[in-house]
């Protein structure tokens, strides 16, 4: 009877001083998927080129996402706000960085320059109440692109 009330006190002892594992970070609802910072060729500043520089940003719900208010954002802290509109559950939407008409495809920032560095960056993703939701870093001039 002893050794059983001795067993049973070490196992209760050790369910209180083993720590508990850590909730497992949700996934987020928008995320970036994919950075294209060095559009192809020289960099010309034409339309077409800082087009070909973008973030491809994915919606991981099985629902749709009212994209309002969402912000992206560089560490130069060049900043790009979502207007109303919604992605459709599994779907993704590209944010290029110069100028076109937009879709719910395709947005575009409508900058005069490039917005991300060719050899380090930082994209940021934040929800409407301004909490960072996800971003993902370029590190390299020996690629154009990065997936995240």
């Amino acid at each position: 009877m002893r050794a059983r009330a001795a067993l049973l006190a070490a196992v209760l002892l050790a369910a209180v001083l083993t720590p508990a594992s850590p909730a497992r970070a949700a996934s987020p609802v928008l995320m970036i998927t994919r950075i294209y910072y060095d559009s192809p060729g020289t960099d010309t500043r034409t339309n077409a080129s800082r087009n070909a520089e973008y973030v491809l940003l994915k919606n991981t719900t099985r629902a749709r996402i009212n994209l309002n208010r969402w912000t992206v954002r560089d560490r130069a802290n060049h900043v790009y706000t979502f207007g109303a509109s919604y992605l459709a559950a599994g779907a993704t939407v590209v944010l290029r960085t110069g100028g076109g008409t937009n879709t719910a495809a395709t947005r575009f920032w409508n900058s005069g320059n490039y917005i991300w560095n060719n050899d380090t960056d930082t994209a940021y993703l934040r929800s409407p109440a301004g909490t960072a939701v996800d971003s993902c870093a370029s590190n390299s001039t020996r690629v154009d692109y990065t997936a995240c």
